[in-house]
């Protein structure tokens, strides 16, 4: 771990003492006789020239042993190993198994589409989008025990059992990116809506993570549908079950939203007023043309 290793380094690193104090403020006799190298180093000052803060190593470090050498903490300009944590994202895990209690506790109806608001206003998950949290991942934790046919929509899947457990008993599997303006309305729909604010986009994803949601093996929304079929069928082969017939199942379970599209039946700019429980949609060409581009 990152901290882990930080520690350690610090621990190896010199401490600051009034040994190794560039510049103290009185030397008094008892000073000079625990300081027997003061001549020492007033020579190697000297030949820096005038003693200036510039001139002095840093704080913590012996100006005798900092004389031709530093540390390699200070050498090193950085280190390789951080780059990239600032940006990774983060998904709250949720399992097989908390997804059918919840199911049976009648907090998620299975007869419709299960997306990230529904997920959210079970008041089980609390998404930071602020914190770099993208939504939630889907664990094979309790595989064993789904039984519910559903339609979910989840932001990363944690392993092939986990979509095998969906597909299995006829439901729907689908891997959604959203970006942080996103989440922030599909967290809270309620305090967004109250915020009188018109419906965002949806961004496509970043570079990074173009691949997975265009990969049919993670059921991502941006896969050629052809492929996920396939897939679905090599699934199903490798776990030793039968797929349903599709045809016999409810039309919500072929339910999809566009790429740009957050809410199941709201499209982007459209100005959702609670209070009149009306629906305001853009009528200029410009805006219509901007949110669905």
């Amino acid at each position: 771990m990152p901290i882990e290793r930080g520690l350690q380094y610090l621990r190896h690193m010199q401490r600051v003492t009034l040994k190794n104090l560039p510049m103290p403020l009185e030397k008094t006799d008892k000073w000079k006789k625990e300081n027997p190298d003061e001549n020492t180093i007033k020579s190697i000052m000297s030949r820096k020239g005038p003693i200036s803060r510039n001139s002095l190593p840093p704080y913590g470090i012996d100006p005798i042993q900092a004389e031709g050498r530093l540390p390699w903490i200070l050498t090193v300009p950085k280190e390789p190993y951080y780059e990239g944590v600032e940006e990774a994202r983060q998904y709250l895990p949720i399992s097989l198994r908390t997804l059918q209690r919840l199911i049976d506790l009648r907090r998620i109806n299975p007869d419709k589409p299960v997306d990230l608001p529904v997920l959210c206003n079970t008041k089980l998950f609390s998404i930071q989008p602020d914190q770099r949290q993208f939504g939630l991942q889907l664990t094979d934790e309790g595989a064993d025990l789904f039984s519910t046919p559903i339609n979910l929509e989840i932001q990363w899947v944690a392993s092939e059992l986990a979509i095998a457990a969906i597909e299995r008993c006829g439901g729907v599997l689908t891997t959604r990116y959203f970006d942080p303006i996103s989440l922030s309305a599909l967290v809270d729909a309620k305090k967004f809506f109250e915020r009188g604010e018109p419906i965002p986009r949806c961004d496509t994803p970043p570079i990074n993570a173009i691949e997975y949601y265009t990969d049919p093996k993670q059921r991502g929304y941006l896969a050629n549908p052809d492929l996920i079929r396939e897939e679905r069928q090599r699934l199903a082969q490798k776990y030793g079950y039968k797929l349903p017939d599709s045809s016999k199942l409810s039309p919500l379970y072929h339910l999809r939203k566009d790429p740009r599209q957050i809410f199941y039946g709201l499209e982007p700019g459209w100005l959702i007023n609670l209070k009149d429980q009306t629906i305001l949609k853009p009528t200029d060409n410009k805006y219509q043309t901007f949110y669905h581009s």
